[in-house]
């Protein structure tokens, strides 16, 4: 029985027990990029607390921020100017 490319990507994850739970992560991750759910919205997706999930991501090397770039840009800009 073949794999779909999906399933064969999420079976190659060192995440979770199960085919299924590692490619409910993939779609989870990616809405979460994508900004179609909110980080607490996916932890619960996964079952799994916030703080868990952030620490998951990290692990997936998968860069996330609440904040959006020109919000980060802009925080550089006002602590240069502020400093301490």
């Amino acid at each position: 029985m073949e794999l779909s490319p999906l399933k064969e990507i999420a079976s190659e994850l060192p995440f979770f027990k199960t085919v299924n739970e590692r490619e409910k992560l993939l779609g989870v991750v990616g809405a979460l990029v994508l900004r179609h759910v909110s980080l607490s919205k996916a932890a619960e997706f996964m079952g799994i607390g916030k703080e868990a999930f952030l620490k998951l991501l990290d692990g997936m090397r998968v860069e996330f921020s609440y904040l959006e770039e020109s919000d980060v840009e802009t925080e550089v800009k006002w602590r240069s100017c502020h400093p301490g």
